[in-house]
């Protein structure tokens, strides 16, 4: 299940994408677009607590298009451990 966490701000100078967050993400979260077509990595977060911000590494080069698009997440998974060998 995808959860909106926020809406495309503008590109910035740097070509990282600024994200106005309306719920938490963390750093190396990947975001994507409704249809779940990825958009941006989370590199940090910035600005005050009570108006965060992020800044994401675009995983697209048609910027241009994104300004204004709502970004989702999907919930973060828990890495899987392979089961060990046995003698």
């Amino acid at each position: 299940m995808v959860q909106e966490v926020g809406q495309i701000s503008h590109v910035a100078a740097s070509g990282r994408i600024v994200i106005r967050l309306n719920d938490r993400v963390d750093e190396g979260q990947v975001l994507c677009d409704k249809a779940g077509t990825r958009i941006a990595t989370v590199m940090e977060l910035v600005g005050a607590v009570d108006r965060p911000h992020a800044s994401a590494a675009p995983l697209s080069d048609r910027l241009r298009k994104l300004e204004g698009r709502r970004v989702f997440a999907f919930p973060q998974r828990t890495a899987r451990k392979k089961p060990g060998r046995t003698k």
